[in-house]
């Protein structure tokens, strides 16, 4: 049993405990419910994955002719079912 139905279970034997003091007290016996065991966290980061590109610009993003510098990034759009829209601006520097 969790502390919780441990709660539950006095207060229907008649006792008036807070759920915290039972909580603690079982902390301090060691006693802890077996059968219940959370669930871990999906985490989906994987490091650096590919090669990462030069930094060419050097945040230097002005120049003096038109067109010179171009540069985009690609955005991924889940859609409905298995479908996949991919959206990529092209942006003048």
């Amino acid at each position: 049993y969790g502390y919780r139905r441990i709660h539950l279970e006095l207060q229907a034997q008649g006792y008036e405990i807070n759920h915290k003091k039972v909580q603690r007290l079982m902390a301090e016996l060691d006693l802890k419910c077996v059968k219940f065991i959370r669930k871990s966290r999906y985490r989906s980061y994987k490091g650096k994955v590919g090669t990462v590109a030069k930094n060419r610009l050097n945040r230097r993003f002005h120049t003096s002719h038109a067109l010179q510098k171009l540069v985009t990034d690609v955005t991924e759009f889940k859609c409905t079912g298995e479908e996949k829209l991919y959206f990529s601006p092209l942006m003048d520097l």
